[in-house]
């Protein structure tokens, strides 16, 4: 396996009209991630790696950003070179405590995704990974992303831990989401055929 991290543009301040939040017209992350997609699939002979088993992994707002790379059916700016005639779309996705995706205006029990979130039935095999002891994104949120891809015909696996928190990432903690996620993320890559 061969990893490569993306260091992109933070989210900007969405406006907020009527009270409520609009998403921006340019998601600056999500080209900075295309970008970074075709760059890997163009030169991918060189780095020894299968351009069509191209994935990506994303933890809270990076996993916000792995889900609209997963439903984004073409690049968000114009092409500018080869790179950017391979596909902008990912070939699995890995979603850790995904945020802000669901719609909390229309009560507790709601599962709808907030209107800008577009699911597309091309989206990749994708994976999402939460606790449910998570204070600042609420297992609502994958929840209503998971149900949202199934519904759309996408092949998703959800994984919930009782415990870890936000952020629990891979550093080793009393949770055992630590300790566990990555093992069962690998042996979900391989029953995908992605290893």
């Amino acid at each position: 396996m061969t990893c490569a991290v993306l260091k992109y543009r933070v989210p900007q301040v969405w406006l907020r009209i009527n009270g409520q939040q609009r998403r921006p017209d340019v998601l600056p992350g999500l080209e900075d991630a295309q970008r970074a997609l075709g760059i890997l699939r163009q030169r991918a002979p060189a780095y020894g790696i299968d351009p069509h088993r191209v994935g990506v992994i994303g933890f809270s707002a990076g996993a916000h950003l792995a889900a609209n790379m997963s439903n984004t059916e073409a690049r968000s700016y114009a092409l500018t070179d080869a790179a950017d005639r391979a596909s902008p779309r990912p070939d699995f996705a890995v979603i850790a405590y995904t945020a802000r995706m669901l719609d909390n205006t229309k009560g507790r029990n709601n599962l709808e995704l907030r209107p800008w979130v577009t699911i597309s039935p091309q989206a990749p095999p994708t994976l999402i990974l939460h606790a449910m002891n998570d204070p600042t994104d609420n297992i609502r949120q994958p929840l209503a992303y998971a149900l949202a891809l199934n519904d759309a015909g996408v092949p998703v696996d959800l994984r919930v831990y009782a415990r870890g928190g936000h952020a629990f990432g891979l550093r080793p903690t009393a949770a055992p989401v630590t300790t566990q996620w990555p093992g069962q993320v690998l042996r979900w890559l391989h029953d995908r055929g992605m290893l």
